[in-house]
């Protein structure tokens, strides 16, 4: 036969785990013997026998009345007992134990929490962020941590309040730095969120954008003009905010105000004008540079500003005027050795002109890139520039790139910007310095897709 859940006798149960002075009051019954309930006395003085006789008749006359007097008391009390309902046995209660449902609510508690200080999109002024998991993360169990470290300690070294990391955060990183890339990667997925970023416009395939590359040139220079080194490359003139756009690439090769403002500028001298757009479109570079004592050294060009003036493709140019199939830099140097005349033409399709400084290459300068617009070094492999708009400088960022030139499923920071780089999902990945990283740059440009890692 089943018996009604008694919810009073369950809670006094459960009460007897929440309090332990509840056992002593929990236990004071009323089967218990009656507090009301005293023994009647009687006078034991002493008389003569005759008296006591005489008077033992009437009393035990008495005796039998008040004897048979009170069992009818107690059977009647018996009886209105009997009849009442049995009353709970009083228990403390210093809380009341929740509903079922509720238990479970308070034990989901820091899983709520954790959601809700994850809101599923977080909005940026040029683009969406998207809540994520690890597992959508194309190949993050394979990368290796302990490279993309040395990007980290550089976003380190830069101290602001607009960057996303703090001082704490950065202690773990310095403590992490040379252990195990697997504890890197159980740190890092423990302390940050996966955001997917996404375009704000409602494209088919918002997550999609585009990767480029760039890299850090490096060509032989002299200090002063001569024959086979007749490009010159400039420091920032004293004049370039007395208007805004400054000359362009055209009038600064034609003007002669141009030219007097930029007289005593020249940094160093190169062999090839395109070179030195090379140099200005990646931002940077190193020169081996021979001195006019004959000696050489290398130096390294750092960005120092522009003209002010937009960015213009001239491969894009040679493609769209149908004078060429390969827009590559080796296919424009191809292209200006078959019409040298043209040169000029060609290199005033670009009006914007970038300026530089000097920085000098010793002990580890020489083994990391360019400081970039967040004022870090970058580090090859580890460091992109983006949108700041969309993506914050400092960031933590998962890349996902698979093409024909690279499959790239990495960590990787953003430290770094351009005036070509713009959008949700568009970034361009530092290659490296020399050679090989100018192939790569020369020839990447496929799909992508980005996690911000954020902490939590």
């Amino acid at each position: 036969m089943n018996t009604p859940t008694n919810w009073t006798s369950i809670q006094s149960l459960s009460d007897g785990f929440w309090s332990r002075s509840s056992l002593s009051s929990g236990f004071n019954s009323p089967l218990s013997r009656p507090e009301n309930m005293v023994h009647q006395t009687i006078n034991t003085s002493r008389t003569s026998a005759n008296s006591a006789s005489n008077s033992i008749r009437p009393m035990q006359k008495l005796l039998r009345s008040w004897i048979v007097g009170s069992i009818c008391i107690i059977v009647c009390w018996l009886l209105t007992a009997c009849s009442l309902p049995r009353k709970a046995p009083p228990v403390a209660q210093p809380s009341t134990p929740p509903p079922a449902s509720d238990v479970a609510a308070v034990v989901a508690a820091p899983q709520a929490a954790t959601r809700e200080a994850a809101p599923p999109v977080l909005t940026r002024a040029k683009s969406k962020w998207v809540l994520a998991t690890w597992a959508e993360l194309p190949g993050f169990s394979a990368d290796n941590f302990n490279e993309a470290w040395v990007a980290w300690r550089q976003n380190c070294a830069r101290s602001s309040p607009n960057l996303p990391h703090s001082k704490a955060l950065c202690d773990h990183v310095k403590r992490l730095d040379g252990q195990s890339s697997e504890a890197q990667k159980t740190w890092l997925m423990q302390n940050f969120q996966p955001y997917r970023v996404e375009s704000l416009s409602a494209t088919a395939s918002p997550a999609n954008g585009l990767l480029t590359a760039y890299y850090e040139p490096i060509f032989d220079a002299s200090r002063s003009a001569k024959p086979g080194f007749s490009t010159p490359l400039y420091s920032l003139p004293a004049n370039l905010k007395s208007r805004s756009p400054w000359y362009s690439r055209e009038e600064i090769s034609k003007l002669p105000a141009a030219q007097a403002a930029l007289k005593g500028k020249e940094i160093a001298f190169i062999a090839d004008p395109v070179d030195a757009m090379v140099l200005q479109i990646q931002g940077s570079g190193r020169l081996w540079v021979t001195q006019n004592d004959g000696s050489r050294k290398q130096i390294r060009l750092a960005f120092a500003g522009t003209n002010d003036h937009p960015y213009q493709s001239i491969g894009r140019w040679l493609l769209d005027q149908n004078l060429t199939k390969d827009a590559t830099w080796p296919g424009i140097k191809s292209w200006l050795a078959q019409n040298p005349r043209r040169t000029q033409e060609l290199m005033a399709r670009n009006p914007r002109f970038v300026f530089f400084k000097e920085e000098a290459l010793n002990g580890p300068d020489a083994l990391l890139g360019p400081k970039g617009a967040m004022g870090v070094p970058l580090t090859a492999g580890r460091s992109i520039a983006v949108d700041p708009g969309s993506i914050p400088y400092g960031s933590a960022v998962w890349l996902s790139s698979n093409g024909p030139q690279a499959s790239l499923n990495r960590l990787v920071f953003a430290q770094d910007t351009g005036s070509a780089i713009l959008g949700a999902v568009r970034a361009d990945y530092f290659a490296g310095t020399g050679e090989a990283a100018g192939d790569l740059a020369g020839r990447l440009k496929q799909d992508m897709k980005a996690w911000v890692l954020l902490p939590r």
